[in-house]
């Protein structure tokens, strides 16, 4: 009796060794597993599976915590789809999961309904009793807690289960750890990659708004956002979404928010990063005095928090990216005054020596006109002299252009709607530009002027069939004048005349007149004065 006793005994602590021989070689083979893991998102799925295999429980979770102490990521396991849409909400980190947080050290109960700080599971949530939890440290800080329970078979967790999700936890704590230094060399991969990008496109050229949407882009996929907005500052003191990427982003475009009371203005002012609970980052673009606006990404409830790792590198990449903003405006703005420099010799070359001449070669002909004995060869030189005077009036006006061009004048915005028009037509139309348009000329009869400059060309552009065209704007006699002519089709008697009485009544409110007429050579003229 005595040597089946010891045969019993013997046999039970041989299957004792052989089950823990078998958990330390699952165990070990666990933390291969997750060592070879470089995703995340894998990584945290893969520690709960593999805790629930090891000490037998039926449930798992892991609950990552966020900045302000909450749970912010909740992955569990053990749930049936079901199930999971039964549950009313996640745990928020109150409660026993709460006091886990509070006090990270693990925590075995038989009951968790013994525990003081337990108050019960969310409606829908299936009944637990038995539990284990356990904290996961990455370096010094809880990166999150480990949950198991009901332990299969009815029994309690022990010891050795404890034992063993501690040194998993421990484990796991590195394959997060690698995981996330994995991410961030990749992400700053991205980053080097589209800091480059964006500084070639900048450089080489290429449309500014075109750069901040790559900005946007590049910005959504470095920190894998669900959604990211460009905001930046208008006249009206306020912060308008120009461009958003990802859910929603088609309505998210043209919001706006106040500068002064809401957290995107906050960054602007300040310079400096915000983030609104884990999943909302706020980076400003540059730094101050000079930011020039917000981005904003978001993460959607229940993934990862934005981390600081990934505020540094956005800031980093904003940064770059808004000093490559600078450079190209900076070459713009040189490219610009190289253009300026050569319009303005150009246009005194002409003034100083092409002008100087031609009125030269009409003095002498005017003085010519004395020796010519025959009416005829009299008229001709007379009408080679009015030409020369209406050759000197285009040089004038094509000088006068040349200064204005380029920046906010009045005779710069009149060439810019001409120089559109020509687009549409196929052909640019002439024009003519005489007098102090732009000392003498004020800002209402200015917007006044350009709204019927814009009207009449566009009649020209749907109506006139014309294959040519001409604009005169003068200013003199206390007048400004704009006559807009063309060789088209003329007015037709039964057409809509809605645009021309809008022309009309744009003069008369100015106490200026308006007129419309088709020459007997064809076409139509259109005249249009009011008073300075």
């Amino acid at each position: 009796m005595r040597l089946d006793e010891l045969l019993s005994e013997l046999q039970v602590r041989l299957a004792a060794v052989v089950a823990s021989r078998d958990r330390v070689h699952a165990l070990l083979d666990a933390v291969v597993s997750m060592g070879s893991e470089l995703d995340l998102e894998t990584v945290l799925r893969r520690i709960v599976e593999t805790a629930t295999d090891l000490v037998d429980a039926s449930y798992g979770a892991l609950g990552v915590i966020g900045r302000g102490g909450g749970l912010i990521e909740f992955v569990p396991v053990g749930l049936t789809e079901e199930e999971i849409a039964k549950i009313e909400h996640w745990p928020h980190g109150l409660g026993l999961l709460g006091s886990l947080i509070k006090d990270a050290r693990p925590l075995r109960l038989a009951r968790i309904a013994d525990h003081p700080d337990s108050y019960g599971f969310p409606p829908g949530h299936p009944p637990m009793g038995t539990f284990l939890g356990v904290p996961i440290r990455v370096r010094e800080e809880v990166f999150g807690n480990l949950y198991l329970t009901e332990k299969r078979g009815g029994g309690e967790f022990d010891e050795d289960d404890e034992a063993i999700v501690v040194t998993l936890a421990t484990a796991a704590g590195v394959a997060v750890e690698n995981a996330r230094l994995y991410e961030q060399t990749r992400r700053r991969e991205m980053w080097l990659r589209a800091s480059s990008e964006i500084t070639t496109s900048l450089l080489s050229g290429a449309d500014p708004h075109d750069v901040l949407a790559m900005l946007t882009g590049r910005a959504m996929e470095m920190t894998d956002a669900d959604v990211v907005e460009l905001m930046l500052p208008d006249d009206a003191g306020r912060l308008v979404v120009e461009i958003a990427e990802g859910q929603r982003s088609g309505a998210l475009v043209g919001t706006s928010c106040e500068v002064g009371t809401s957290p995107a203005g906050a960054v602007f002012t300040s310079g400096r990063s915000l983030t609104e609970g884990d999943m909302r980052l706020l980076v400003p673009l540059g730094a101050p005095p000079a930011v020039r606006g917000v981005l904003a990404m978001t993460r959607r409830s229940g993934r990862l928090p934005f981390s600081t790792a990934d505020e540094r590198m956005l800031e980093a990449f904003a940064g770059h990216a808004t000093i490559a903003l600078k450079l190209a405006e900076a070459r713009m703005d040189a490219e610009r005054l190289s253009l300026l420099e050569d319009r303005d010799r150009i246009a005194k070359d002409l003034h100083d020596v092409v002008i100087q001449r031609l009125f030269a070669v009409a003095m002498t002909l005017m003085g010519a006109m004395r020796l010519v004995e025959r009416p005829e060869a009299g008229e001709r030189i007379r009408h080679a002299v009015d030409e020369l005077d209406e050759t000197i009036r285009q040089i004038r006006s094509s000088i006068f252009a040349l200064q204005g061009i380029g920046g906010d004048s009045l005779r710069g915005r009149i060439a810019e709607i001409v120089e559109s028009a020509g687009g549409h037509l196929g052909f640019r139309p002439g024009l003519l530009m005489e007098g102090g348009l732009d000392t003498v000329v004020e800002p209402p009869v200015s917007e006044q002027l350009l709204a019927v400059l814009r009207e009449a060309l566009s009649n020209v552009v749907r109506h006139a069939r014309a294959s040519r065209a001409d604009v005169a704007v003068e200013a003199s006699g206390g007048r400004v004048t704009v006559v807009v002519s063309d060789n088209g089709v003329g007015v037709s008697p039964d057409g809509r005349r809605s645009g021309l009485a809008n022309l009309e009544d744009r003069a008369r409110q100015l106490g200026g007149t308006f007129a419309v007429e088709s020459p007997p050579a064809g076409g139509t003229r259109l005249s249009w004065s009011v008073p300075l």
